[in-house]
């Protein structure tokens, strides 16, 4: 479980594709601080930590997971923001983060607002994710708020900050981003569309 607040970027360090998994070796200021079997948001998917050295660790993505995210067009120097799981005891500054990336997302838009960053996202309706006004969103493992709702795209309004320790920068039209939406809409969507099924 994640809250959507990225700890920092982890670069990109070496690629093997064994059969139709992908070792992604990384290194980041943390490192020494890990362990193996460790859960791991890699820009919002959940990975498993299976090997450390002194200043890498690698964890592995399986083909579903590379169909479903970004992480199939990652190359060496590329920047991955991560984050530990949350502890127990921990503030919930971002909202409940499961790591399951729903799908991918197009980047549309960049547009600088005075200090501030506006980033227009499109996706695939079909697949039946929605975002509404105001709601939340995690996008490349970021907790945000979403703006400018509509049926296949929405915005997000970037601060400073966000933008400069976050591989948001690195964002340009055609990028390809992680999407997971909202687990609590996600439910309510699904009961309604039972009940209505039923009708």
């Amino acid at each position: 479980m994640f809250s959507g607040i990225i700890e920092e970027i982890a670069i990109v360090k070496n690629l093997r594709k064994e059969k139709e998994n992908l070792h992604i070796t990384l290194t980041c200021s943390f490192v020494n601080a890990l362990s193996i079997d460790q859960s791991i948001s890699h820009n919002g998917v959940c990975l498993t930590v299976v090997d450390i050295t002194n200043d890498t660790y690698t964890v592995t993505a399986i083909q579903e997971t590379l169909d479903k995210s970004n992480l199939g067009l990652l190359e060496i120097g590329t920047k991955v923001n991560v984050e530990r799981s949350m502890k127990p005891d921990a503030f919930l500054d971002g909202h409940i983060v499961q790591g399951h990336v729903d799908q991918t997302a197009i980047c549309k838009k960049v547009e600088e607002a005075d200090g501030s960053w506006y980033y227009t996202f499109e996706y695939d309706p079909s697949v039946g994710n929605i975002t509404v006004e105001k709601g939340s969103v995690s996008v490349n493992g970021v907790s945000l708020t979403v703006v400018n709702s509509k049926a296949n795209s929405f915005q997000v309004a970037i601060i400073p900050f966000t933008q400069e320790i976050t591989n948001f920068h690195t964002f340009k039209e055609g990028t390809i981003v992680n999407l997971e939406f909202d687990i609590l809409g996600k439910y309510i969507q699904k009961i309604m569309a039972g009940y209505l099924d039923k009708k």
